[in-house]
């Protein structure tokens, strides 16, 4: 699919920071963070599920460093760890010194906690001294209470003002390697709120609907607030905030990246019509079926499946792979090009070795090899639906002469 035409607005341009391997801002991708859910101290634990995390698409992730036992276990984490790792700092400003001391890529500083500016000064410098950015996490459910009785409630200008202050104690130290939140768990403020520090800040920003709770509507919060930034060109890194295996978090997040034409595709994309009278088989099992078996493969191509041939094809042309029912058989596609036809049984199995046998040849040679009558029995399978269902595509014609008669 041909994701440059994707009618988004122009990404906003920042200014750009490291975390370790990852630039953030700029003209870098948009990366996709998520957070572990284990104890940090608990090394091989948290590990794992950076490994998860990672190979589900994180591209940076964060740890909490509330103890020092979260400390030492960062100390054994970060060299270890697939990607960037950012702590997680709240109240002690020895824990922010302390995964400096670990060896942190990054770290997260939420003002609404750490309030002392003393405090927040020692921090940016020692992570000046060190080369380790800070993102300004500020969040509506802990906003400063002299922020939220000045402006009547955690609204958007209260929470581009609480990042703003924190800024000017870190340029007070000469620190500026920054990446901006400002997120709500309402979608509408986080939205308001993105636009607003969009227009105050050059910082990189990370977008994210905080607490948006579990799946599905964790997910669609998400979304909603996410996507709505990233089609109007704003945010240089994301996060999903549910209340579900963080693994969700990160596969949603480059899940959406993807389908916006904004990172290179992956894993697999499996497009599916919604059904309909015309459909020849269960087009709900046959997805179902073939999402897992292709998407246990983790193949980078995109699928689809049709309920029937009369649009099927030419509706999923896009689509690097495809099957559409017929009469009791599928009819397997490349780019819209019927290659040949299999029983209604074998449409999932069909599937999976033919997106292998892409991979491994490519799509040319894949038509080159096509059986050249599945074309004449893709018509006749066509003509025959229509002829059965196709009530109001096939006679038409005739419909429009009664009008006209009638108009006479």
């Amino acid at each position: 699919m041909d994701v440059s035409a994707t009618p988004l607005t122009p990404r906003r341009r920042t200014r750009q920071i490291s975390l370790g391997s990852v630039k953030v801002g700029g003209d870098a991708p948009i990366s996709v963070q998520s957070m572990t859910t284990t104890k940090t101290g608990d090394v091989d634990a948290t590990l794992q599920q950076i490994y998860a995390l990672a190979a589900a698409g994180a591209d940076i992730v964060r740890c909490t460093c509330n103890d020092v036992a979260a400390a030492e276990g960062l100390a054994q984490i970060v060299p270890r760890s697939p990607v960037p790792i950012v702590a997680d700092i709240h109240f002690h400003v020895e824990m922010a010194l302390a995964a400096l001391e670990a060896g942190v890529d990054g770290l997260r500083l939420n003002p609404g906690n750490l309030r002392k500016p003393e405090e927040i000064k020692l921090v940016a410098s020692e992570a000046k001294d060190r080369g380790v950015p800070i993102r300004i996490g500020v969040n509506a459910g802990s906003l400063h209470p002299d922020l939220y009785a000045r402006f009547g409630g955690a609204t958007p200008e209260a929470l581009v003002e609480s990042a703003r202050m924190e800024l000017a104690y870190f340029q007070e130290v000469g620190f500026d390697d920054v990446k901006i939140s400002v997120k709500a768990s309402s979608v509408a403020t986080m939205i308001a709120a993105y636009r607003l520090a969009s227009e105050t800040f050059d910082y990189p920003l990370h977008l994210g609907v905080t607490e948006a709770g579990p799946l599905p509507g964790g997910l669609l919060k998400g979304t909603a607030g996410i996507g709505t930034l990233l089609a109007e060109g704003i945010g240089d890194t994301l996060r999903y905030s549910l209340t579900a295996d963080p693994v969700e978090e990160a596969r949603a997040g480059r899940t959406l990246l993807e389908v916006l034409g904004l990172r290179e595709r992956k894993g697999l994309d499996l497009i599916a019509c919604p059904s309909c009278g015309r459909a020849e088989v269960d087009v709900i099992k046959i997805a179902t079926e073939a999402q897992a078996a292709l998407g246990a493969l983790n193949l980078p191509i995109q699928v689809a499946v049709m309920g029937c041939v009369v649009n099927g094809p030419g509706e999923a042309r896009h689509a690097d792979l495809g099957i559409a029912a017929g009469k009791k058989r599928g009819h397997l596609f490349i780019q819209g090009q019927i290659i040949r036809v299999v029983p209604e049984d074998e449409m999932v199995e069909a599937l999976v070795e033919e997106a292998k046998k892409i991979l491994e040849q490519g799509v040319e040679a894949r038509l080159a090899a096509r059986d050249h009558s599945a074309e004449a029995e893709a018509a006749a399978d066509r003509a025959a639906l229509l002829d059965d269902k196709g009530d109001d595509a096939n006679r038409v014609n005739a419909k429009i002469e009664r009008i006209r008669r009638r108009g006479d």
